[in-house]
């Protein structure tokens, strides 16, 4: 009698707690069945075991927007500048590392029976490629700032391993989570313009400042392409189809040699064959005006413009039809993505990754297309180099 008596109690106590958040502490000093942890109580509360992996200003956007989805646990943050994070460790209340290997293998070691390992990275790839590597192979699931890597072929190694571990790598792209954006995609969807013929896109860098390792090609593997350019790319890929063919010319316009603060491209001009009568172009710059990016998509009798926080249909002769004002920021759109990066764990039958790395390949295969181009002077095509890694992971 005295142990049904308990029992019970036990079972009181286990609700009240799942009603204030408390429940994972129970099942530990409780020693409840594995049925009771399978309950939708408790898939509502789980979190990922969350480490995030470079504190720069992206870092520290994607450490805050994980912060407010309520499904990350953040257990800990590195940086190569111990002060920065020990300085933010504090303010999230975790650990802090400047070792990121010694972070993966401690984060290793704190998870227990149904944790969930979650690797938020900021960090250049030149400083924590392996780490990347390890952390997958112990079976966490990794979401990466853009660009998705360094080149192609570092990318497809990621989806590779991705793959082969049954974990989830995803790209933080928050354009595709602008609501300008989703309404130029739910316009196209619609087919509310026809016989489209031109796509022009425009990516000033402004003053924007870069960390001085993307000067360097070697560790960088680009310059405002591959870093200042790879969202607006992505949304001509995903918006439109792989262009058959690209043809890029590529440049470092600022200063003479000995002065040049840069060694990667930091202006470029990017031509896109999408069908015989189907175009687009691209025009990248540190110094060709203030910050912004736009799309414009020009069909039959319209043209569609479309900017982070804009869009606006119109005719040849300027004439506004429509124009939606939107005043989202990249917090909540980091906020978004993340929400739909855990929910696609933690809920996979019911969530579809939005911006897996799978995907992401074929944005890489045009900006490897658009380099490669710079090199050879001739167009180049994605699709032969999709056609790399179509077999092993299934891209085309």
């Amino acid at each position: 009698m005295l142990g049904v008596v308990v029992r019970l109690a036990l079972l009181l106590e286990f609700t009240r707690r799942l009603s204030t958040g408390q429940g994972s502490s129970l099942y530990l000093a409780g020693g409840f069945t594995a049925g009771l942890r399978d309950t939708p109580y408790e898939m509502r509360d789980k979190k990922l075991k969350t480490a995030v992996l470079g504190l720069d200003e992206r870092g520290l956007l994607l450490l805050e927007a994980a912060s407010q989805t309520g499904h990350f646990h953040i257990e800990a943050v590195a940086d190569k500048d111990t002060k920065l994070a020990e300085r933010i460790a504090a303010e999230y209340k975790c650990t802090p590392y400047d070792d990121y290997r010694q972070l993966i293998t401690t984060m290793d070691s704190r998870l227990r029976g149904n944790d969930i390992g979650c690797l938020l990275v900021a960090a250049g790839m030149y400083s924590c490629d392996e780490y990347i590597r390890a952390a997958m192979k112990k079976k966490f699931n990794v979401l990466k700032l853009t660009p998705t890597a360094r080149n192609f072929e570092e990318a497809a190694a990621f989806v590779q391993l991705a793959e082969d571990e049954n974990i989830k790598f995803a790209v933080a792209n928050p354009l595709r989570f602008a609501r300008s954006f989703l309404a130029l995609r739910k316009f196209l969807e619609e087919g509310r313009i026809e016989q489209i013929f031109l796509i022009t896109a425009v990516c000033a860098v402004g003053n924007q400042q870069c960390p001085s390792w993307q000067s360097d090609p070697k560790l960088a593997g680009g310059g405002v392409l591959l870093h200042n350019c790879y969202e607006i790319i992505d949304q001509m890929v995903w918006n439109f189809a792989v262009p058959q063919q690209v043809y890029s010319l590529n440049a470092n316009t600022i200063g003479n040699k000995g002065q040049r603060p840069y060694l990667t491209e930091d202006t470029a001009v990017v031509m896109m064959k999408f069908a015989d009568a189907f175009f687009g172009n691209l025009t990248a710059g540190k110094a060709i005006g203030p910050r912004q990016k736009f799309l414009k998509v020009h069909g039959k009798d319209k043209i569609l413009t479309v900017s982070d926080t804009q869009f606006v249909v119109s005719n040849e002769a300027g004439q506004i039809s429509e124009q939606l004002e939107y005043d989202d920021n990249d917090l909540g759109r980091i906020r978004e993505l993340l929400e739909n990066f855990a929910l696609s764990i933690l809920s996979p039958d019911e969530n579809k990754l939005c911006c897996g790395g799978k995907e992401n390949l074929k944005t890489m295969a045009v900006v490897e297309s658009a380099y490669l181009s710079a090199r050879t002077s001739v167009p180049e095509e994605p699709g032969r180099i999709l056609q790399m890694v179509s077999r092993q992971v299934g891209v085309l």
